[in-house]
């Protein structure tokens, strides 16, 4: 039979999207044709997959053979398709079974000898087959990232002749169980316990922690504002196996592999106040994902905020609210999933000793505004906690606490206890309710709403910080395993909106 039907998948943001390789062959002159929207490196596979035939002792058929990529509005890039092509000239060619072929999907991009390399993407692409109920023919170096897929059936090949052996029923490629991950830590996080002071400060990460709330640093240089921040990782909950394929499967589309052994830890992405609007919410001609989307189900650590790009910040408020990033191109939209805690850290003006003890801020109000004008209000009114971070006391400094600094290990047993009694109410972390939710699950007595009512008013607070008030009252509750929201609780939450109501700086030099 001259035709011959395989299927192997493309990429869409996140998701592989099912691709139906068609190849004909017939008589007339000698020829390879590629269609159904293939860019370049689709193209140029006719070469690799040629060498890769004739070097694996076949016949590659001295016919006009026209492989049909569908469907033909899919964008189809990489060398993915390299094997599900040569497999496909065999079969329609006779020198492969063809019926044996539809239990497949096929993908791994091919050598001139014929051996199989590795692809970007393999996580989504394993997902996918999984659900359609084939089995998934890949390369060896793909297996163990694809073996995070549970009651996936992945199969490993060295070489275009080691699949085709397979297929014959000559040599089969054994189906090897996946193996129990265990979540071990690659390198030992810096320990709340290193940290001389700042109480206030810890306790308002341990409610970051539970709860997933956005928080904002300020203050002098050198007072451990990244310090704390490194030390955020060390006590987040792990994350479970549903959040833990999704967070692989962005860092697989980056051609990055996930260490099968610390998949559950929440990643922490941290990078420079260099970095543009499209290294923050990703893009690109073929649109990949960003620094937002790699922290998916984590951190993801601004230092030095207002050094940002002003663009570059305001392209974050979106999928703060959303948890989804959409990039548009001419030809395609991709959504990628970007449900990130954001902790950003800043100097209270330029020089950065405003209302330090030390008294050497030299700023003048117009640059103190213009430099804390960088961070829009919208933005800031999407950040549940700001927290003020000054100079520790020499002698704490030296000695540390009397009676000992509380390590991670306590304060995560903490969050974790107070994370599972939000999960357990509503599925989800208390950032990340709903208008709806909050009227179930954060109710106010009449003479605390009176409270929140009186502070809305006199710090001109907005409707969204009026229900992140809510949920971060609720997360104070939780770690004090109150059932209701008490006075205590809410002025709590009400007092790490500081930068809110921030009046205009006023000093004498």
């Amino acid at each position: 039979m001259p035709l011959a039907i395989l299927y192997s998948r493309g990429r869409t943001g996140v998701e592989a999207p099912l691709v139906t390789v068609e190849v004909h062959v017939t008589n007339g002159l000698p020829s390879l044709s590629i269609v159904g929207l293939p860019e370049a490196t689709v193209k140029e596979s006719k070469d690799r997959v040629r060498g890769a035939i004739i070097n694996s002792q076949f016949n590659f058929p001295v016919q006009r053979i026209t492989v049909n990529l569908a469907p033909a509005d899919l964008p189809k890039e990489g060398g993915r398709f390299d094997l599900a092509i040569a497999l496909g000239i065999l079969a329609a060619s006779g020198q492969l079974p063809n019926p044996v072929l539809e239990q497949y999907e096929f993908v791994g991009e091919l050598s001139l000898s014929g051996a199989l390399r590795p692809i970007t993407g393999i996580l989504p692409f394993s997902l996918a087959c999984k659900k359609a109920g084939k089995q998934l023919i890949m390369p060896v170096e793909n297996h163990e990232e694809a073996q995070l897929v549970n009651h996936a059936t992945n199969l490993p090949a060295e070489s275009l002749l080691a699949v085709c052996a397979h297929l014959h029923g000559q040599k089969c490629i054994p189906i090897e169980p996946r193996q129990k991950q265990k979540n071990i830590p690659l390198k030992q996080t810096p320990n709340f316990a290193e940290v001389h002071g700042h109480f206030h400060a810890k306790r308002a990460f341990e409610i970051a922690a539970t709860g997933q709330h956005n928080m904002l640093l300020y203050g002098p240089p050198g007072t451990g504002k990244s310090m704390l921040a490194s030390c955020l990782p060390g006590i987040l909950p792990s994350l479970n196996e549903t959040q833990a394929l999704e967070t692989a499967a962005i860092t697989s589309l980056c051609n990055k592999k996930t260490n099968p052994h610390a998949w559950f830890t929440p990643p922490f992405r941290s990078p420079h106040h260099s970095a543009s609007a499209t290294a923050l919410v990703g893009g690109g001609s073929n649109p990949k994902p960003g620094e937002i989307s790699l922290a998916h189900n984590g951190v993801l650590f601004l230092d030095e905020l207002p050094e940002f790009d002003k663009k570059a910040l305001e392209v974050l408020r979106e999928p703060l609210e959303t948890g989804v990033i959409t990039i548009s191109r001419a030809n395609k939209q991709s959504d990628f999933p970007s449900r990130f805690q954001l902790i950003a850290a800043m100097n209270p003006c330029p020089c950065g000793y405003l209302g330090d003890p030390l008294g050497r801020c030299q700023c003048t109000t117009e640059q103190i505004n213009r430099y804390r004008h960088k961070i829009s209000a919208p933005l800031l009114d999407r950040i549940d906690i700001h927290l003020e971070v000054p100079r520790v006391k020499l002698d704490l400094l030296r000695t540390g606490n009397p009676h000992g600094e509380e390590n991670s290990q306590t304060i995560k047993q903490r969050v974790h206890t107070a994370r599972n009694l939000a999960l357990s109410r509503a599925g989800k972390a208390n950032a990340l309710l709903t208008a709806a939710d909050i009227k179930t699950f954060c109710p106010l007595s009449e003479s605390n709403h009176h409270v929140l009512e009186q502070a809305i008013d006199r710090f001109g607070l907005s409707h969204r910080g009026y229900h992140r008030i809510l949920k971060l009252s609720r997360t104070i509750a939780d770690l004090a395993h109150s059932k209701t929201i008490e006075l205590n609780h809410l002025t709590e939450a009400i007092s790490y909106r500081k930068l809110d109501r921030a009046p205009q700086p006023k000093y004498s030099r």
